[in-house]
């Protein structure tokens, strides 16, 4: 699946979730020592950071789907990054074709290109400063134009297609406008990793017309979208799974 790559079986749509979420025996949790690194500058720099359990977890079914093309949205300074390079490049699993790593503004991009030459993936691996929903839009009107060209210029593409991967990273109220963005440009059969935002709690107030003008309105902005776009995937055939992990809910889609 995921671009002509992967190995999970041909059951019901079911079971090949439950294929697909479950722990990566074949690896353990230990943070990779680059990835060390980077969480010790996230700490000090006082930038969150996601659980251990979830990002190894990302890693196990990002190996798992083994896709010809894959995305991060939301680089950072590359923590997240340097657990899929380490088991894709330092590792025994076969790297995707193209992976783009989306940091939006190239803010990190000298961190992130270091990071993949540090891992000798410049082959394969490139940081894109482009936001993604600009991004997503340009590929989408390139697919449109290059229909009735050979398939080998698609890959000229913004993004290169089919688009097997893609992992989001993105602060809870971006996560919404990212999920809707890339149920656009995803395969058939590829699969979106991202976090569930937390359940708003408390009072935030009246809202006043428009939009909303709090953090926690925003919040709550926010998560109302979510669960319109995850009901949008559903009405257009994408399956989901729940992980329940230590700190943070997983959702993977599967498209179809």
């Amino acid at each position: 699946m995921a671009g002509g790559g992967g190995i999970l079986p041909m059951r019901d749509d079911a079971d090949v979730l439950a294929e697909l979420v479950k722990k990566n025996e074949n690896f353990n949790e230990n943070e990779p020592q680059v990835a060390a690194n980077i969480g010790q500058q996230m700490f000090h720099m006082d930038l969150p950071i996601l659980p251990r359990g979830v990002r190894a977890r990302i890693r196990d079914i990002s190996i798992r789907v083994r896709p010809e093309n894959a995305v991060l949205v939301g680089g950072g300074i590359g923590h997240l990054a340097a657990w899929l390079l380490d088991a894709w490049a330092a590792g025994d699993e076969k790297p995707p074709t193209s992976f783009r790593i989306i940091e939006e503004g190239g803010k990190f991009g000298v961190i992130l290109d270091r990071l993949i030459r540090r891992y000798d993936s410049s082959s394969w691996a490139t940081v894109v400063g482009t936001p993604w929903n600009e991004l997503v839009a340009e590929t989408s009107a390139w697919n449109a134009a290059s229909a009735s060209i050979e398939s080998a210029s698609i890959n000229k593409a913004p993004l290169p297609s089919p688009t097997g991967l893609i992992v989001i990273d993105v602060p809870e109220t971006e996560r919404p406008s990212s999920l809707r963005a890339a149920l656009e440009i995803i395969d058939r059969d590829g699969v979106i990793i991202i976090l569930e935002p937390e359940v708003p709690t408390g009072d935030v107030g009246e809202f006043p017309p428009g939009r909303p003008t709090t953090p926690a309105q925003e919040r709550v902005d926010a998560f109302n979208d979510w669960m319109r776009v995850v009901r949008e995937a559903g009405d257009r055939g994408f399956k989901s799974a729940f992980v329940e992990l230590s700190g943070a809910t997983l959702v993977v889609m599967i498209g179809s």
